[in-house]
């Protein structure tokens, strides 16, 4: 057996959650040495990281799960237009 299947035969034990988490980490670990798979939805969201690296220079490590209510702006009671 192979690594590859190695790492799959553990990967089908795991819960479905659990099983995003992984494919999260591995999608990180291919963005951080430039490797690029050839699905087209993954290579779009590769194209739309590097677009908000190039525009914000770079997202954070928890991005987009940083993005909150505090990062909401504060409404402001209106005066009566009657």
């Amino acid at each position: 057996m192979n690594l590859s299947e190695l790492i799959f035969e553990h990967a089908k034990r795991l819960p479905p959650q659990l099983q995003q988490e992984t494919l999260d980490f591995i999608s990180w670990i291919e963005r951080r040495h430039g490797i690029y798979v050839s699905n087209p939805v993954r290579a779009a969201a590769q194209r739309t990281e590097s677009f908000l690296a190039k525009i914000a220079g770079c997202p954070g490590e928890d991005f987009p799960d940083d993005i909150d209510d505090a990062d909401l702006g504060v409404d402001v009671p209106r005066e009566s237009l009657e």
